[in-house]
């Protein structure tokens, strides 16, 4: 099962690679539909045309994708008007997939074992700093390798 899932992130990091390369895009202020129609020196009666839609339905969609609040079923019929693909997804902020599990893997990893340590020294059996950053990284390796769901709380 462990190396199911390694290959299954494995795969969806190499999915994901091109757009690593590429700058965050920004959504322009009026929306791509705008943006894109108006590029295209299309009227909103002729996108209305085409997704058989009033001039002010197009407006409304229009409207509600600046706001962020647009349907993906919507975007898709506005592409497929435009002869354009949607494109969805998400891309991890920093690197890949398996670099977002090792840096959830080690955050919980140092809070359980400071939280421990801090239990232990009460107790006069606390552990050096030394021995903690390794107790550390091998307590993240562990929770990595078995994905435990306690990653995500």
């Amino acid at each position: 099962m462990r190396n199911k899932r390694k290959l299954l992130i494995e795969q969806l990091d190499q999915k994901l690679q091109p757009f690593q390369k590429t700058e965050m895009v920004l959504v322009p202020a009026k929306g791509w539909i705008n943006t894109i129609r108006t590029a295209l020196n299309m009227t909103m009666a002729q996108l209305g045309a085409k997704l058989k839609i009033t001039r002010q339905g197009v407006r409304n969609i229009e409207e509600s994708e600046a706001k962020g609040s647009i349907s993906i079923k919507s975007l898709k019929e506005v592409g497929e008007a435009l002869d354009l693909k949607l494109v969805y997804g998400f891309v991890p902020k920093d690197g890949t997939i398996d670099n977002l599990i090792s840096l959830k893997a080690e955050k919980l990893a140092e809070k359980i074992v400071l939280r421990t340590n801090q239990n232990m020294k009460l107790e006069n059996q606390g552990i050096g700093d030394k021995n903690i950053n390794e107790t550390i990284k091998e307590l993240a390796n562990e929770i990595k390798r078995e994905m435990k769901k306690s990653l995500w709380d």
